[in-house]
Protein backbone atom coordinates (compact mmCIF):
# COMPACT_ATOMS: atom_id res chain seq x y z
CA UNK A 1 0.00 0.00 0.00
CA UNK A 2 1.34 3.42 -0.78
CA UNK A 3 0.44 6.18 0.94
CA UNK A 4 1.37 10.02 -0.31
CA UNK A 5 2.24 12.85 2.51
CA UNK A 6 -0.89 14.67 1.53
CA UNK A 7 -3.01 11.72 2.88
CA UNK A 8 -0.72 11.18 5.84
CA UNK A 9 -1.21 14.90 6.77
CA UNK A 10 -4.87 14.40 6.77
CA UNK A 11 -5.10 10.88 8.60
CA UNK A 12 -4.73 13.08 12.18
CA UNK A 13 -7.55 15.22 11.65
CA UNK A 14 -9.40 12.40 10.09
CA UNK A 15 -9.20 10.39 13.46
CA UNK A 16 -10.36 13.50 15.34
CA UNK A 17 -13.45 13.68 13.63
CA UNK A 18 -13.71 10.22 13.94
CA UNK A 19 -13.24 10.29 17.52
CA UNK A 20 -15.93 13.32 17.54
CA UNK A 21 -18.57 11.54 15.72
CA UNK A 22 -18.37 8.57 18.34
CA UNK A 23 -19.47 10.83 21.13
CA UNK A 24 -16.63 11.01 22.41
CA UNK A 25 -16.53 13.91 24.28
CA UNK A 26 -13.00 14.20 25.22
CA UNK A 27 -11.56 14.22 21.68
CA UNK A 28 -11.68 18.39 20.38
CA UNK A 29 -13.17 19.51 17.24
CA UNK A 30 -11.30 20.54 14.19
CA UNK A 31 -12.29 24.24 14.93
CA UNK A 32 -10.61 24.01 18.72
CA UNK A 33 -7.50 22.73 17.93
CA UNK A 34 -7.28 25.19 14.94
CA UNK A 35 -8.16 27.59 17.79
CA UNK A 36 -5.44 26.24 20.41
CA UNK A 37 -2.94 26.72 17.41
CA UNK A 38 -3.59 30.60 16.99
CA UNK A 39 -3.75 31.07 20.67
CA UNK A 40 -0.26 29.72 21.00
CA UNK A 41 1.25 31.75 18.40
CA UNK A 42 -0.11 34.82 19.31
CA UNK A 43 0.79 34.24 23.15
CA UNK A 44 4.38 34.21 22.30
CA UNK A 45 5.20 30.71 23.68
CA UNK A 46 6.88 28.70 21.72
CA UNK A 47 5.20 25.86 19.26
CA UNK A 48 4.79 22.39 20.37
CA UNK A 49 6.68 21.28 17.52
CA UNK A 50 10.79 21.19 17.57
CA UNK A 51 14.02 21.42 15.14
CA UNK A 52 15.54 18.27 16.64
CA UNK A 53 15.56 16.29 19.76
CA UNK A 54 18.68 14.01 21.17
CA UNK A 55 17.78 11.34 23.36
CA UNK A 56 20.07 7.75 24.11
CA UNK A 57 18.13 4.60 25.66
CA UNK A 58 19.23 4.86 29.02
CA UNK A 59 20.21 8.80 29.18
CA UNK A 60 18.83 10.51 32.13
CA UNK A 61 17.69 13.55 29.70
CA UNK A 62 16.13 14.23 26.40
CA UNK A 63 16.80 17.59 24.82
CA UNK A 64 15.33 19.33 22.03
CA UNK A 65 15.59 22.74 20.46
CA UNK A 66 14.24 25.40 18.35
CA UNK A 67 15.81 28.42 16.82
CA UNK A 68 13.68 31.59 17.45
CA UNK A 69 14.19 33.69 14.19
CA UNK A 70 17.08 34.58 11.82
CA UNK A 71 20.67 33.78 12.39
CA UNK A 72 22.52 37.17 11.59
CA UNK A 73 26.13 37.89 12.55
CA UNK A 74 26.57 40.43 15.47
CA UNK A 75 22.36 39.43 16.10
CA UNK A 76 21.41 38.35 19.37
CA UNK A 77 19.72 34.92 18.67
CA UNK A 78 17.18 33.36 20.73
CA UNK A 79 17.21 29.56 21.50
CA UNK A 80 14.28 27.79 23.05
CA UNK A 81 15.42 24.34 24.95
CA UNK A 82 12.96 21.41 26.37
CA UNK A 83 14.62 19.29 28.69
CA UNK A 84 12.79 16.16 30.15
CA UNK A 85 13.83 13.85 32.23
CA UNK A 86 13.51 10.29 32.54
CA UNK A 87 14.47 10.15 36.09
CA UNK A 88 12.27 10.90 39.29
CA UNK A 89 14.49 14.58 39.84
CA UNK A 90 13.22 18.30 41.11
CA UNK A 91 15.97 20.13 39.71
CA UNK A 92 18.23 20.18 36.72
CA UNK A 93 21.46 22.45 36.34
CA UNK A 94 21.32 23.55 32.53
CA UNK A 95 24.92 24.65 31.47
CA UNK A 96 26.18 26.12 28.06
CA UNK A 97 29.74 25.82 26.24
CA UNK A 98 31.04 27.53 23.48
CA UNK A 99 33.59 25.01 21.44
CA UNK A 100 34.77 27.60 19.08
CA UNK A 101 35.06 31.27 20.62
CA UNK A 102 35.58 32.67 16.79
CA UNK A 103 32.24 31.34 16.25
CA UNK A 104 29.48 32.82 18.67
CA UNK A 105 29.64 34.29 22.15
CA UNK A 106 26.77 33.98 24.74
CA UNK A 107 25.05 37.25 25.30
CA UNK A 108 26.51 39.50 28.09
CA UNK A 109 22.79 38.93 30.17
CA UNK A 110 22.88 34.88 29.71
CA UNK A 111 24.29 33.03 32.42
CA UNK A 112 26.96 30.23 31.44
CA UNK A 113 24.37 27.63 33.98
CA UNK A 114 21.15 27.66 35.35
CA UNK A 115 19.78 25.97 38.21
CA UNK A 116 16.10 24.80 36.70
CA UNK A 117 13.39 23.00 38.97
CA UNK A 118 11.07 20.95 37.21
CA UNK A 119 7.39 22.00 38.27
CA UNK A 120 4.99 19.24 40.42
CA UNK A 121 4.29 16.17 38.16
CA UNK A 122 5.92 17.45 35.41
CA UNK A 123 9.18 15.25 33.49
CA UNK A 124 10.08 18.65 31.19
CA UNK A 125 10.74 22.36 31.77
CA UNK A 126 11.87 24.93 29.19
CA UNK A 127 14.85 26.86 28.89
CA UNK A 128 15.50 30.03 26.66
CA UNK A 129 19.47 30.66 26.11
CA UNK A 130 20.54 33.77 23.83
CA UNK A 131 23.48 33.64 21.89
CA UNK A 132 25.63 36.12 19.23
CA UNK A 133 26.54 35.07 16.46
CA UNK A 134 30.07 35.85 15.12
CA UNK A 135 30.65 34.44 11.68
CA UNK A 136 28.54 32.88 9.10
CA UNK A 137 28.25 28.85 8.70
CA UNK A 138 27.66 26.41 10.78
CA UNK A 139 28.11 26.64 14.23
CA UNK A 140 27.52 24.65 17.85
CA UNK A 141 26.33 25.50 21.00
CA UNK A 142 26.80 22.64 23.36
CA UNK A 143 24.05 22.26 25.88
CA UNK A 144 24.58 20.28 28.99
CA UNK A 145 21.38 18.97 31.83
CA UNK A 146 22.90 17.41 34.88
CA UNK A 147 21.23 16.19 38.18
CA UNK A 148 21.96 14.63 41.52
CA UNK A 149 20.91 10.86 41.37
CA UNK A 150 20.82 8.04 44.10
CA UNK A 151 24.65 6.90 42.70
CA UNK A 152 25.59 10.31 41.71
CA UNK A 153 25.80 13.03 39.23
CA UNK A 154 23.93 12.20 35.59
CA UNK A 155 24.08 14.62 32.67
CA UNK A 156 23.28 14.39 28.79
CA UNK A 157 25.36 16.69 26.56
CA UNK A 158 24.67 17.78 23.01
CA UNK A 159 25.40 20.39 20.19
CA UNK A 160 23.30 21.96 18.33
CA UNK A 161 23.79 23.38 15.12
CA UNK A 162 22.58 27.14 14.25
CA UNK A 163 22.81 27.85 10.89
CA UNK A 164 23.94 31.58 10.16
CA UNK A 165 24.26 32.72 6.62
CA UNK A 166 23.88 31.08 3.15
CA UNK A 167 26.64 28.54 3.11
CA UNK A 168 28.58 26.54 5.25
CA UNK A 169 32.20 27.61 5.79
CA UNK A 170 34.68 27.55 3.07
CA UNK A 171 37.56 24.92 3.27
CA UNK A 172 40.76 26.81 2.73
CA UNK A 173 42.66 23.83 0.32
CA UNK A 174 46.42 23.59 1.37
CA UNK A 175 49.49 22.53 -0.87
CA UNK A 176 49.56 21.64 -4.72
CA UNK A 177 47.58 19.00 -6.49
CA UNK A 178 49.66 16.25 -8.14
CA UNK A 179 49.36 13.00 -9.27
CA UNK A 180 50.88 9.68 -7.98
CA UNK A 181 52.25 6.95 -9.77
CA UNK A 182 48.71 5.17 -9.78
CA UNK A 183 46.96 8.33 -11.82
CA UNK A 184 45.35 9.18 -8.50
CA UNK A 185 44.81 13.02 -7.72
CA UNK A 186 46.72 13.89 -4.36
CA UNK A 187 47.93 17.08 -2.59
CA UNK A 188 51.22 17.51 -1.61
CA UNK A 189 51.72 19.63 1.85
CA UNK A 190 54.93 21.71 1.15
CA UNK A 191 56.02 23.39 4.36
CA UNK A 192 55.84 27.22 3.24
Amino acid sequence: MVINMREMNAFPLVALLLLAACGQDAAPTAVEVVAAEKAEQVSGKPAAEFDGTVSKVGSPFSISYKIIGTPVVGSPLAVQLRVSSSLPVQQAEISYSIPDDSSMVLHEAQPQSVAAEFADNERSLDQRVTIVPMREGRIYLNVAASAQAADGRTMTMMAIPIQVGQGGRRLQEEGELATDEDGEAIRVLTSE
